[in-house]
């Protein structure tokens, strides 16, 4: 059977499925949107925001790209003006993931060859610079992964800095920032930071324990 016959066949099932589940689960979904979490991620097709969090349809909205950056010139800052003034979300998670291809190749020396990739991947490879002491002595898998980890937590602070969130915070209308990695390996999510700071786990805290380690 050809692939996209497949997919079709594939969301049939699915609708009439859901619709045995929840006769007017559609009929909801069709008036409207009310997601609690906007969801930045990655593009890579082993990280579906909605199936690892085992989500409802309506439940986060996502936006995806290489190795999950808050880039100034794609489509992410319409995303969040769109979730935050429109949609309101509660909350928004920057999720990186383990081996992920973005963080390899900005740990490259070279270039991709790709431009719009390599001005993408750009502000990890700064950050990859800035962070060379800590990203040098480790393994490659480790390296992988710890500069994940510190594009995460990069992401959220930029975030936290933008006029357009702190406009939210001073309105007392959130959201609440959480940095998170998920693990190919097991498929499991674990939070790494938290903003504000005087939240349970603040990105400020989390981050000057990453460097300790």
């Amino acid at each position: 059977m050809d692939f996209i016959d497949r997919l079709l066949l594939e969301n049939r099932a699915w609708a009439q499925e859901n619709r045995a589940y929840d006769p007017e689960l559609f009929e909801r979904l069709s008036a409207g949107q009310s997601p609690r979490v906007l969801w930045i991620g990655c593009a890579d097709s082993r990280v579906p925001a909605e199936q690892i969090c085992n989500a409802e349809p309506g439940e986060l909205f996502v936006h995806r790209n290489i190795a999950n950056v808050v880039a100034e010139g794609d489509s992410s800052r319409s995303v969040l003006e769109y979730a935050i003034e429109v949609l309101q979300v509660e909350h928004i998670v920057v999720c990186g993931h383990h081996r992920c291809g973005g963080i390899q190749a900005a740990l490259s020396p070279q270039q991709t060859g790709l431009p719009h990739v390599d001005r993408h991947l750009e502000p990890i490879r700064q950050l990859r610079d800035a962070h060379v002491d800590t990203l040098h002595p480790l393994a490659e898998r480790d390296r992988v992964t710890m500069l994940s980890e510190l594009n995460v937590r990069a992401q959220i602070e930029l975030l936290a800095r933008l006029p357009l969130i702190k406009k939210a915070h001073e309105e007392q209308r959130g959201p609440t920032l959480h940095g998170m990695m998920y693990a190919l390996e097991s498929g499991q999510l674990r939070e790494l930071v938290r903003w504000p700071p005087g939240s349970a786990h603040s990105f400020m805290a989390s981050s000057a324990m990453a460097l300790s380690e």
